[in-house]
């Protein structure tokens, strides 16, 4: 089955603690992540993913709007329930390969959506992936399913 997603948006924080904002493209480089991003490094939560069926969802029930970028997500798309996929899933996100390290993560106690909205769907339905061959992705790009290795 060919699953693939578009992206909507690619956003990085120049510094951790910042709400990350969007930008016209992202170079992915392996074993470290997005250039530029506070969160880049050698970990194994090197990018964020969240798709915006998920955004919608909460959009729903708060009364201001939840823009790109809000949750920490490095890449937000449509089209793939992310959550859904197992750790090992490799990922082609616009000319770059990736694989699914994590799905989901504690929300920390300060976490500023969470204040403002009552709740964060990044624990729950975000995905965290590391990069493992280098490229760039911008909005519109499209995130394609390689291997599931469930």
């Amino acid at each position: 089955m060919d699953q693939k997603a578009i992206i909507r948006a690619v956003c990085i924080s120049e510094r951790k603690g910042e709400q990350k904002h969007p930008v016209d493209s992202i170079l992915m480089c392996p074993h470290h992540g997005i250039a530029g991003d506070a969160h880049a490094g050698n970990w194994h939560r090197q990018i964020s993913l969240l798709a915006k069926e998920s955004v919608d969802r909460l959009q729903e029930k708060v009364p201001f709007p939840l823009y790109p970028g809000a949750f920490a997500e490095n890449i937000l798309c449509e089209g793939i329930q992310l959550s859904a996929l197992p750790v090992g899933t490799r990922l082609r996100i616009g000319t770059a390969l990736c694989e699914v390290t994590q799905i989901g993560k504690e929300c920390h106690a300060d976490c500023a959506i969470r204040r403002q909205a009552g709740d964060c769907v990044m624990p729950r339905e975000g995905i965290f992936a590391v990069v493992l061959e280098a490229g760039n992705a911008k909005a519109g790009d499209e995130i394609r399913v390689i291997d599931e290795t469930a």
